[in-house]
């Protein structure tokens, strides 16, 4: 990966680079963290980002250091001091929709710090970040997915991980359109070519086919991940794309049908936000009391 020497976006997030002993962040920085922001002692969100960024990113992360130390801890306080505190998900949780959403935008060098900090730390094995970004081929499409696999296998060779990973492959060429049409019957909760492909004009009947075939059978039936997750990361993708409405719609009610309820979901948009921005988060949250009141 390219070395960067302006403060990207993700060092919000996670850096795969720790600061030097004497950059450590200390009970001093914090409350110098606290004069910048005008109120001169540690606040409640200050002490839980320090405590959440150096549990999943570095012991030795620097709160609100470089040019824009106020902006940083604006940013470094509601992220990991607010909204990584809301809520009832996992750390795993909310680092799958981190790589979710920089899948879907294509952030590579920011997916790389999260995905590597990820492995190290063990949220995450190789396996499930791997099939992370193997589900977004049926939603961004199979080139966006190649370009991120660089940074995924860059990533994994530097920690010493040996390449090619174990087969998560559960069909066969025979078995992958049934296989797929089982997994899509749930999570629509009816009959998929009752509702898509039978009344599809003849020569549209293919893409409905393909959907089942690879977007279900090939991609959904992988092992590495639970249906549950996998149907969350849609949910990310789809609302991080924004102009999905009938998309999203449809796997919002697909979550439900696999049990990730409405304030599941509520919490999974909540660590969306900051990385999404407040509008796509309130036409998503509108649609999701659309379809769940």
């Amino acid at each position: 990966m390219k070395t960067i020497f302006l403060v990207p976006f993700f060092v919000l997030l996670i850096s795969c680079v720790p600061p030097s002993a004497n950059e450590s962040e200390t009970k001093e920085n914090v409350a110098e963290r606290g004069n910048i922001e005008g109120q001169g002692n540690i606040n409640v969100r200050t002490e839980q980002a320090r405590e959440k960024l150096h549990t999943l990113v570095s012991p030795n992360y620097r709160l609100s250091s470089g040019p824009d130390a106020e902006f940083m801890a604006i940013l470094e306080n509601f992220i990991w001091g607010e909204v990584f505190y809301h809520g009832s998900l996992t750390d795993r949780q909310r680092i799958i929709i981190l790589l979710s959403v920089m899948t879907t935008n294509q952030d590579h060098e920011q997916f790389g710090r999260a995905a590597a900090s990820a492995v190290r730390n063990g949220i995450l094995t190789p396996v499930e970040v791997k099939e992370i970004v193997y589900m977004h081929a049926p939603y961004i499409g199979f080139p966006k997915v190649l370009t991120t696999l660089i940074v995924v296998n860059e990533i994994l060779t530097q920690q010493g991980i040996t390449l090619p990973l174990e087969s998560q492959s559960t069909v066969t060429e025979e078995t992958r359109y049934e296989r797929g049409l089982e997994i899509q019957n749930r999570i629509i909760g009816g009959n998929a070519e009752q509702m898509f492909l039978n009344n599809a004009p003849e020569n549209q009947r293919h893409i409905y086919e393909y959907l089942t075939a690879m977007g279900f059978g090939d991609i959904f039936s992988r092992s590495g991940l639970d249906l549950q997750t996998r149907q969350m990361i849609v949910f990310v993708t789809l609302g991080t794309l924004g102009d999905t409405e009938r998309q999203l719609r449809g796997h919002i009610r697909g979550n439900l049908n696999v049990g990730n309820n409405k304030e599941f979901l509520i919490d999974v948009l909540t660590q969306m936000l900051p990385y999404i921005g407040f509008p796509r988060t309130l036409n998503v949250l509108s649609l999701l009391n659309e379809v769940e009141g």
